[in-house]
């Protein structure tokens, strides 16, 4: 019998979907270590991000409701 798919909720607080259907997330290396970076790789780990096409697959099991 089947039932309902369970969601991956680490993956659901981190991950949004566009409205095209990609996934967007925000980048890595922001919390801690800032001196050591420039003011302008900062700025740029300030912006999200699409995830990769070869995640997709991986994501779209993990998320079965997006």
């Amino acid at each position: 019998m089947g039932g309902k798919l369970k969601t991956n909720k680490g993956v659901h607080k981190r991950i949004r979907v566009t409205k095209s259907g990609k996934f967007k997330k925000m980048r890595g290396g922001k919390r801690h270590l800032l001196q050591g970076k420039s003011s302008s790789r900062k700025r740029h780990l300030r912006q999200g991000d699409l995830v990769s096409g070869s995640f997709e697959k991986q994501i779209r099991r993990l998320l079965p409701y997006a």
